[in-house]
């Protein structure tokens, strides 16, 4: 029996949960995720976790958050003022903006709080930081 290995194109059923069992994403009741091993599609944890596993097989594993999305990077937090808005925008807590850096990458800017004429927002990926769990069954392996 074939265990999956870099190159191969894998499908996957999994549940993503945080420290305090809260689930954050899963592919239950939906068709399995689909990716190539090594591809740099997923995130590098749950990659590694993946490798020589045989079809049918389960299991558990917890990815740290430098395998997952990376530490939490204060570098990443900026504050604006009002005057940055469009007029008539009131940015709210949660609300998210995309930009492009100096390079042309876009970002993703999620609006972490508002106080006054000053707002704060986080560049970071939501779940950076975070070491994450996931049960992973392993449903198909093509070459």
């Amino acid at each position: 029996m074939s265990v999956a290995a870099a190159g191969n194109k894998v499908k996957v059923h999994y549940t993503g949960t945080f420290d305090d069992g809260e689930t954050f994403d899963s592919s239950q009741g939906q068709d399995p995720l689909e990716f190539e091993v090594g591809g740099g599609q997923v995130i590098p944890g749950f990659e590694q976790a993946v490798v020589g596993m045989k079809v049918g097989e389960s299991k558990k594993v917890r990815v740290p958050e430098e395998n997952a999305y990376g530490p939490h990077n204060p570098e990443m937090v900026i504050e604006s003022s009002m005057a940055q808005f469009e007029e008539g925008l009131n940015p709210q807590v949660g609300q998210q903006f995309q930009t492009e850096m100096d390079d042309g990458q876009p970002v993703l800017l999620t609006v972490v709080e508002v106080e006054g004429d000053k707002v704060t927002m986080d560049a970071n990926h939501p779940m950076a930081g975070k070491d994450l769990n996931f049960e992973i069954e392993l449903v198909e392996i093509a070459s």
